[in-house]
């Protein structure tokens, strides 16, 4: 088992000891899409460090794009359930990277393809392809497209 998974199931078993409705469920769900994820495909399989990393990050922005919904539907109490579900979550991912420290990677990435003769606002997909591996689970992909278009169109 993997030191993260293994930690979930840690903490999964605290929370209920300590009878935490919310942080035991959001575990709980956690958990699932971990193992939804180990079975899925051809063979069943035991998921790496980071594989466990990005079904918490994908669970984690499932539930910040549930608050943003339920927000615009003037369901505030709900809202605030899926907000802190995704705190939860986000106290196992890795610190996510300043608008500062993203612009940083963006500019050098724009530079590096700009070198290799990538131009104008086409040259999106070859930045793109420097930046992901930098940024990989420390910035939203959201964030990352924009501040590439910004940097491009700028």
């Amino acid at each position: 088992m993997t030191t993260l998974k293994a930690r979930l199931k840690d903490d999964l078993t605290t929370a209920m000891k300590a009878r935490d409705e919310l942080r035991s469920s959001t575990l709980r769900l956690t958990l699932t899409a971990v193992a939804k994820e180990e079975v899925a495909g051809t063979a069943a399989r035991e998921l790496s460090d980071d594989e466990v990393l990005k079904v918490i990050a994908k669970e984690a922005k499932k539930r910040r794009e549930a608050a943003e919904a339920f927000d615009k539907g003037g369901r505030a109490e709900s809202a605030a359930r899926e907000l802190a579900e995704g705190e939860i979550l986000d106290a196992y991912l890795p610190k996510q990277l300043t608008d500062d420290e993203l612009a940083a990677i963006v500019a050098s990435a724009v530079e590096e393809a700009r070198a290799a003769g990538a131009e104008g606002p086409r040259a999106m997909g070859a930045v793109m392809k420097i930046v992901n591996p930098k940024v990989a689970g420390l910035a939203d992909g959201g964030r990352v497209a924009a501040a590439v278009k910004k940097l491009l169109a700028g």
